[in-house]
């Protein structure tokens, strides 16, 4: 299963927001990246727009290939 790759994209932010937004994500032991796309498609929901669940990204480390 290949995931595509996220757009990357330069965000700049207030320092006391992106302070909070630091302090939401460690409270649930997230990135600030995941945090930040996390209240975005909350805010989005709200706002009724509707997007196709996030792609699920396998955790950990690749498995070994048997080519090794």
């Amino acid at each position: 299963m290949t995931v595509p790759p996220k757009k990357a994209f330069a965000l700049r932010l207030d320092p006391a927001l992106h302070a909070a937004i630091e302090r939401a994500a460690a409270a649930d032991l997230r990135s600030v990246n995941a945090e930040v796309e996390i209240l975005l498609r909350e805010a989005l929901a709200r706002r009724g727009v509707k997007l196709a669940p996030p792609e699920h990204r396998p955790r950990g480390r690749p498995p070994v290939s048997k080519d090794d």
